[in-house]
Order: C-alpha cells, then structure tokens, then sequence
C-alpha cells in the first residue's frame, strides 16, 4: 500500500518585519504609498512586489510585512512621512507569527478551519477570520497561502494546521 502524504506543507517564515501603519487612509493614502514603495491596496485587498506586501486590515488599518532587515528604515520613513497626521506607526514583528500553507490541497487544509468559501476567495484578497477559534489573517501566495496570526498562539496554530493536513483527511471524496 502507497503511503500517504499530507494534504499540505506547514512552514514557520521567519525574518519577516510587521509595521501597523493607523491613519485616514483617505487623507494619507499616496504617504503611506510613497513610504511603503507599495500601491495602498483596496479594501479586504492585499498587494505585494518581491518580499514586501501591504494588506488591508481595517478601514484606518494596513500592515506593512518586509525583511525585517528593512524594518528600521521603513518605521523612519513612515513616521517622516505621516509627520502632521493623527497616526499610528508601530513595529508589531514581535506579537505575530507567520506560516505558509502550500501544496496542492492547501486549499482543503483552510477550508476545515475558516468559513472562507475559498472557490470565490480571489488573489489579491486578505481574508480576516478565524481559523477554528484562532484570530487570523491569510491571503494566497504561490503554490498556497500565507497567514498570520498573534504569536501567543503559535504552537496551537501549528498542530491546528497540522492536524488539518493530515493524510487521508480530504473534505472531498478521493
């Protein structure tokens, strides 16, 4: 009998800078853009160009994720940047975990944890739920997901994950 493989690879990602960026996207948008050398993503939306990205978080909200080497030079330009807004620049690497979902059924994996309907969940798109009672965020990557959540539960999330992507465990029959 052929052994079964997991539906999905969970992987840590490590060395990733988080910065929250709280401001009037309306009035700050092309700042924000400027000192994040990303466009401000639409809402629920999230944009990404090489290892930077920008997502949609709440209507005054984005999160801006880059290598965390990059990190002391993007709060500088933030803060210079929304310099005379009531804002809200603040280095939130250190509260947040961060996995990558993939492989071919990776899909499957996140469908038993989230009322996502993830056939009509667009590239693009930033999904905040809960992954079974886990506060998260995820959004697709290539070759499947990534998704962040609050680092206090970090090892619930991975054996969460884990156990979603067991061998054998399909929603759909095989």
């Amino acid at each position: 009998m052929a052994e079964m493989t997991a539906l999905a690879r969970v992987t840590r990602v490590e060395g990733l800078g988080m910065v929250t960026i709280r401001a009037d996207l309306d009035r700050a948008g092309d700042a924000i853009a400027g000192a994040s050398g990303l466009p401000l993503p639409g809402r629920v939306g999230i944009v990404a160009e090489g290892d930077r990205a920008l997502g949609w978080m709440s209507p005054d909200e984005l999160l801006l994720m880059l290598p965390h080497a990059e990190l002391a030079d993007a709060l500088t330009d933030l803060r210079e940047a929304l310099r005379g807004e009531a804002s809200l620049v603040a280095d939130v690497s250190d509260m947040r975990c961060v996995f990558d979902l993939t492989g071919e059924d990776a899909d499957q994996v996140l469908a038993k944890l989230s009322p996502t309907d993830l056939e009509m969940f667009p590239p693009g798109a930033l999904r905040r739920t809960r992954l079974a009672q886990v506060p998260a965020a995820f959004w697709r990557i290539p070759g499947g997901f990534r998704l962040i959540a609050f680092r206090s539960v970090e090892v619930y999330l991975r054996e969460l994950l884990e156990t979603a992507a067991a061998p054998g465990t399909w929603l759909d029959p095989r």
